[in-house]
């Protein structure tokens, strides 16, 4: 059983649980503890007790402990993708780029740790001093999603633990190997005892501690709408400071005056590869009319050439579902388009292949209305849906009809409809020519509407999040 890590110390869990391969589901990585209620609050506990000494710690032992996981995050680089590959099925490429973007954010808060920011001013009273200066929020918990098992978890963990704040850690269930190898590397980083914990096990058992206890008192979520909501209502009663990303239903804008490769690229690589499966993901198609039947023709072709097969192959461009329910999911999703009446141009069934996994040809339907739910609602899988628009004014006015807001692309010749775009799209990031699943690791991340809540993550901006301000006076 590969523990938790508790108070720097590797502890079982409570019960175990086996990791299985989505392209093989004979291949069994391993067997992962599982915390109960008592071992969350002991985690919790461990961050408490560590947190004022790791608020005060000097900046060089910060800088040199992100510096050393972000080191060897790179120099492990394929070790660690083949890992992630296995358990969470995105493409070795990916997997492996994945690793190197976690390795990268961790060396970026190294830097940031030694760029810890104040203000002086002069007071309006004569001969009063005035110094404004961030400290650590406390302790964090940080909740993470299957689907970027690694970069995730970064984004969060780093800037937590270069504001000076002790974190306990609980990463999703179906993902634990990723979570236990940077937590195994963490360990040896040079933190005190408890300043990090890893405490793998059930939402409903080690995220609820982290969500109700008193000592936590930041919580940084990523997944699902509903449980982001039920996590900002629970922790509303004893004021945390709460950071919400949730879903999105990111729409792509196609332009008469689009390059057409360009345009189908952009479709293909924003709503497919990691098999659809990214927050930011393409799932809209909205294409005016003049370039359309092109688009939807040129993207079929486009999804019926990708190789889709085991993540560890090297030809294999797309690779399996993450597991057995988000497959039903996506095949319901399928059925409930052809009932609603879309046109299913390509793709959509379960594919076999020599090993037993869970394999789905991605899918494009056409002639999608705005109001169906296949264009309403979060799929979370390799399918989307074109819809005609009569001009970029409707295009646009079809992509602000949803409830999220994360983010949203266009592709365009023109240099005032993408500006137009850039200022009049709702959402919090938009692209340009670019994916829509395409974000640097330097700067802000986050959505608008029912997409995200609370401070961005990523970048300078994460401050926000992970420190709180004070104001000193001191007469001169």
């Amino acid at each position: 059983m590969k523990p938790n890590y508790i108070g720097g110390a590797w502890l079982d869990g409570a019960s175990a649980r086996d990791n299985l391969n989505p392209s093989d589901l004979s291949d069994h990585i391993g067997h992962y503890a599982h915390a109960d209620a008592a071992q969350a609050q002991q985690a919790i506990q461990a961050a408490a007790r560590a947190q004022a000494g790791w608020a005060h710690s000097g900046i060089q032992l910060r800088a040199s402990a992100l510096d050393f996981i972000g080191a060897e995050l790179l120099a492990r680089q394929q070790e660690l993708g083949t890992l992630l590959a296995r358990e969470e099925g995105k493409t070795l490429a990916e997997a492996a780029g994945e690793v190197a973007r976690a390795g990268h954010i961790f060396k970026f808060y190294a830097g940031e740790a030694l760029r810890l920011r104040g203000d002086k001013l002069a007071s309006v009273r004569p001969g009063v001093e005035v110094e404004v200066t961030r400290e650590p929020v406390g302790v964090v918990g940080i909740i993470t999603p299957w689907n970027f098992p690694m970069a995730i978890p970064a984004w969060k963990i780093a800037p937590a633990l270069c504001h000076g704040n002790a974190v306990v850690f609980k990463p999703a269930d179906l993902v634990p190997g990723s979570a236990w190898a940077l937590a195994e590397i963490i360990s040896r980083a040079g933190l005190p005892p408890g300043v990090f914990n890893l405490v793998m096990g059930r939402g409903s058992v080690v995220g609820q501690a982290i969500i109700e206890a008193p000592a936590v008192r930041a919580v940084s979520f990523t997944g699902s709408v509903e449980t982001g909501r039920q996590l900002l209502l629970a922790t509303a009663q004893r004021q945390a400071k709460v950071q919400l990303e949730m879903g999105g239903k990111n729409p792509l804008l196609i332009l008469d005056d689009a390059d057409l490769d360009t345009a189908v690229h952009c479709a293909v690589q924003g709503a497919y590869y990691s098999t659809g499966q990214r927050c930011t993901a393409s799932s809209r198609f909205i294409v005016e009319k003049g370039i359309y039947p092109a688009f939807v023709r040129r993207t079929a072709e486009a999804l019926a050439a990708l190789r889709v097969g085991h993540a560890l192959h090297a030809d294999t461009q797309i690779g399996p579902v993450a597991d057995a329910g988000q497959l039903a999911q996506n095949l319901d999703y399928v059925a409930i388009g052809r009932a609603e009446g879309a046109r299913l141009v390509t793709g959509g069934e379960r594919l076999s292949r020599e090993t037993d996994g869970y394999f789905m040809r991605p899918a494009l339907f056409a002639d999608a209305e705005p109001s169906m739910r296949i264009a309403r609602e979060e799929i979370f899988g390799p399918v989307a849906c074109a819809i005609p628009a009569d001009n970029y004014e409707h295009a646009l006015a079809i992509a602000n009809d949803t409830p999220f807001g994360l983010s949203a692309g266009i592709c365009t010749g023109s240099l005032k409809h993408a500006t137009h775009f850039k200022r009049h799209m709702q959402s919090g990031m938009v692209m340009v020519n670019v994916p829509t699943a395409g974000v640097d690791y330097h700067v802000p991340f986050g959505g608008t509407k029912g997409s995200s809540h609370g401070a961005r993550e990523q970048g300078t901006h994460a401050a926000e999040f992970f420190t709180s301000v004070k104001t000193a006076y001191t007469m001169a």
